[in-house]
């Protein structure tokens, strides 16, 4: 049985992307744009790994990386951030939320700022699944 993605972004082009190449590398792809509904479906499919966007209306990547870290079921997914904000905004982000939260929640598995190479991102997905 393929394994489960999670693929969470706004844009329909990047999600249709993403999952093309998963599904043609033998991965089920599943689908949400925003990190509400990611993390509705992580809840439901437990991926073995999450694929994200950072900027995203309703429900922002910075809020679903949290949500997914700080729930007791969720918190070993993977996940690989994809996104077109730098790397080093990303990071800075939740270092201050970190310390207003006071839960450092650890880095992402992997990030890729967008738009992402096809083999740097299946490099990037077979690195953090082993």
């Amino acid at each position: 049985m393929a394994k489960k993605v999670l693929v969470v972004d706004d844009e329909l082009d990047m999600r249709v992307f993403i999952s093309t190449l998963l599904e043609t590398n033998g991965f089920k792809p599943v689908g949400a744009e925003d990190g509400q509904e990611g993390l509705v479906l992580a809840k439901k499919h437990r991926p073995v790994l999450v694929i994200m966007d950072v900027m995203m209306p309703k429900e922002s990547g910075i809020h679903m990386y949290r949500g997914l870290r700080t729930d007791p079921d969720l918190r070993n997914i993977p996940v690989i951030v994809c996104s077109a904000l730098s790397k080093k905004t990303f990071f800075h982000s939740q270092k201050v939320l970190d310390e207003y939260e006071g839960t450092p929640l650890g880095e992402p598995d992997d990030y890729i700022e967008k738009p992402p190479e096809p083999d740097e991102l299946l490099q990037a997905v077979q690195r953090v699944l082993g």
